[in-house]
């Protein structure tokens, strides 16, 4: 059975491109990196606030969206919807998030956030901002051009391969 892009399936014998090993390794390292409890911990104390990962992954979900029903946010973010409203509870409590009125049916709830959770997401995204300046700084700036245009070509491409209907699905 051939998938995506001429790729035979898991149990097919594929011949790999050339250097998707060597990409998926490093897209590996670089999340298993930044996604350590440590650098999480750092990043926190940085900029001046407690928040779990998951909270701030809500942070950073709501900033870029219009306000969201706490479902749909859930479904977006693959998890489970008691999951996003246990983390929306503490974020609420904290100030960050608001829950506002559904425009499109008033029983139902939509969340945004407040100016202290768009004050919290902005302190993340400058110490995230500079810790990736501190990594680069040796790079030119041609490199760097030619990393963000890949990176979203990278992330459209994947997008596109998530969202497709997967033979046998």
């Amino acid at each position: 059975m051939t998938g995506v892009a001429g790729v035979t399936g898991v149990a097919g014998a594929a011949t790999p491109l050339p250097h998707v090993m060597d990409i998926e390794q490093a897209l590996n390292r670089v999340t298993y990196l930044a996604g350590r409890a440590r650098q999480h911990e750092r990043l926190m104390e940085r900029a001046g606030l407690t928040l779990d990962r998951a909270s701030v992954a809500i942070l950073r979900f709501i900033s870029e969206s219009d306000p969201l029903r706490p479902g749909v946010l859930a479904v977006r973010l693959s998890v489970e919807a008691s999951h996003v409203t246990r983390q929306l509870r503490q974020l609420e409590a904290a100030g960050l998030v608001a829950r506002i009125p559904d425009p499109e049916d008033r029983r139902a709830q939509r969340v945004q956030l407040t100016e202290e959770g768009l004050a919290a997401v902005r302190r993340i995204r400058e110490v995230s901002r500079q810790g990736m300046e501190v990594a680069l700084t040796h790079w030119t700036p041609a490199d760097l051009e030619r990393l963000a245009d890949l990176f979203h070509r990278l992330v459209s491409d994947f997008v596109t391969y998530a969202e497709a209907e997967l033979p046998g699905e």
